[in-house]
């Protein structure tokens, strides 16, 4: 635990941690149905996203022997990266996204704007929370990426879990079962690729599952 507050460790974690919450901005911005002043919801994601970064710098590098950040990746690792993510965005675009969309349409951008603002919380919290951080806690409690691994992907099913029941609108069987099969999938893959080439590799699979949405937006 003496490594979480390590000097080093909280300066990049708070450098992170605002680049984070600056990158939410345009989400908290644009949700009209906010019960709380954007400063405070800002506030409130720093202070978050400092805790989980911290987890990230203190023991993901000191665990795995991998960097964070790094930009040495492979032409390999950015071709298997890209395929898979394609390959990921048409199965959610073919089958997933029709039903989502009647389901929880909050999840869906109505223009660019939007699309911007939710693909720019994905890429700076999202990830953050459900991958980056609780991979590096588990390795921390494991000391084995197998097992980190597996459990990251477990805690990002229960995420998604918690968030179905509450959502308005019930979920069928099967959507909820294809839905779960995909999270996983998708948990596996980022864990796969946040080891392979770090923040960056992870972030660019994010990215292009995002832009599926963009062909829409560009012929409504």
């Amino acid at each position: 635990m003496r490594r979480l507050i390590q000097p080093d460790v909280s300066k990049s974690a708070a450098l992170a941690g605002l680049a984070t919450a600056l990158l939410c901005y345009p989400r908290f911005a644009l949700w009209t149905q906010r019960i709380h002043p954007l400063w405070y919801l800002e506030a409130v994601t720093f202070c978050g996203s400092f805790v989980l970064w911290a987890f990230v710098f203190a023991w993901h590098t000191h665990y795995t022997k991998r960097p964070v950040f790094t930009l040495r990746i492979g032409a390999s690792s950015w071709a298997l990266a890209t395929a898979a993510a394609v390959l990921m965005a048409f199965v959610l675009h073919r089958f997933l996204d029709p039903s989502l969309r009647q389901t929880t349409p909050e999840d869906y951008p109505l223009n660019l704007s939007q699309w911007a603002a939710m693909t720019l919380f994905s890429l700076a919290l999202n990830q953050l929370f459900l991958v980056f951080a609780p991979f590096a806690w588990l390795m921390r409690l494991t000391g084995r990426q197998a097992v980190a691994a597996a459990l990251t992907v477990l805690f990002g099913v229960v995420v998604l879990l918690l968030k179905t029941r509450l959502s308005p609108e019930p979920f069928a069987p099967s959507l909820l079962m294809a839905l779960l099969g995909v999270r996983l999938v998708l948990t596996l893959l980022a864990v796969g690729f946040y080891l392979r080439g770090g923040v960056l590799l992870a972030s660019w699979c994010a990215l292009l599952l995002q832009a599926r949405h963009l062909p829409r937006l560009f012929s409504d």
